[in-house]
């Protein structure tokens, strides 16, 4: 089969490699879509994770079972499913408190185990999720992407009612957005350089937008809400979006981190000592595919107005990691196995 495999900073190669062997309690998948995610730009850009330890790229797919290993009862050829990336090992002090996404002993599809930007890929049973027959297997690889988002909600001190902030409209923004929307906010403001970004934060439900480079999106955040709002989102990941994000929630208020750095940023606590405000991280997600493809099959959150492009395998540096880099009117690009 063709995969995609990283190499190093800016070094992908699609080559021809084994399938995985199928097992007892595997699926085998063929891809249908494998989406390219903020974390396989940070690799693509700034070098390979540590706990990369196979080549195979890609954790946001779905595709279609096309044969299943001994002791598979949840899944049947033909079925479509997504597939949940995360490996974790159940029985460390994290996993046992419920916290998967947190496991000392994690693995992941495309990072520890061949992942989804080849043409097929060998799942644990339980890593597979039937989508509903209504759902377009698209949506599919959108669902771990989704879960991301609705994970820092959930995690976060959002209650209907309250006011929101985004720093960011990429795939995760976006996502977020609709996800905030989706848990009642009454006001959500998104910070967005992109003109083609805001534009589409403004379609999917943002009450306001805001370019950071023409105006003091802080001042204005606590102009529009009456001294701060209730949590701040970043979903960009830059010592500007840091800064703007800490200052804008009100006094007790949460500023919520989901994005991944490649850069340390520098900031002075006191601007949260003195307001008292809480800054957290959100990671992963942790027993959500179920409830997130949910919300995508019923619309609730829109994967069609994430996706940008579809591009085939072949293309997928120069139309996929090359484009994202440098394209600011791109948001989720996928891979579209059909294509050649």
């Amino acid at each position: 089969m063709r995969a995609a495999k990283i190499y190093g900073t800016k070094d992908i190669r699609v080559e021809e490699t084994a399938i995985p062997p199928l097992e007892a309690g595997k699926v085998l998948v063929k891809v249908d879509y494998a989406g390219i995610c903020g974390s396989d730009m940070h690799e693509f850009v700034a070098g390979t994770f540590p706990i990369r330890t196979q080549p195979v790229l890609g954790h946001e797919f779905s595709g279609t079972v096309v044969e299943v290993g001994e002791g598979v009862t949840t899944v049947e050829p033909g079925d479509q499913v997504a597939v949940e990336p995360l490996i974790a090992c159940g029985h460390c002090s994290n996993c046992r408190r419920g916290m998967a996404n947190l496991c000392s002993n994690s693995g992941g599809y495309g990072y520890s185990i061949s992942g989804g930007f080849a043409e097929y890929a060998v799942v644990k049973e339980e890593n597979a999720f039937k989508l509903p027959a209504e759902m377009d297997v698209k949506l599919g690889a959108l669902v771990e992407p989704t879960a991301v988002a609705v994970h820092a909600v959930r995690q976060s001190t959002l209650r209907l009612g309250d006011t929101a902030a985004i720093f960011g409209a990429g795939p995760i923004g976006l996502l977020l957005l609709q996800a905030v929307k989706a848990a009642g906010a009454s006001e959500i403001i998104v910070v967005e350089v992109s003109d083609d970004r805001r534009e589409k934060a403004l379609e999917l439900g943002a009450t306001h937008v805001l370019n950071p480079v023409e105006v003091d999106a802080v001042a204005r955040i606590k102009e529009l809400t009456d001294g701060g709002v209730d949590v701040a989102f970043d979903a960009a990941g830059v010592q500007a979006t840091f800064l703007s994000g800490v200052s804008a929630v009100r006094k007790g208020g949460e500023f919520k981190v989901v994005s991944l750095w490649e850069q340390p940023v520098t900031f002075s606590p006191n601007s949260f000592v003195k307001t008292e405000a809480k800054i957290t991280g959100s990671y992963a997600y942790a027993n959500l595919f179920p409830e997130v493809i949910r919300l995508l099959a019923g619309g609730i959150i829109d994967g069609n107005k994430v996706i940008t492009s579809l591009i085939p395998l072949s293309d997928i540096v120069e139309k996929g990691f090359e484009t994202l880099a440098n394209d600011r009117k791109q948001c989720k690009i996928l891979v579209d196995m059909h294509l050649s």
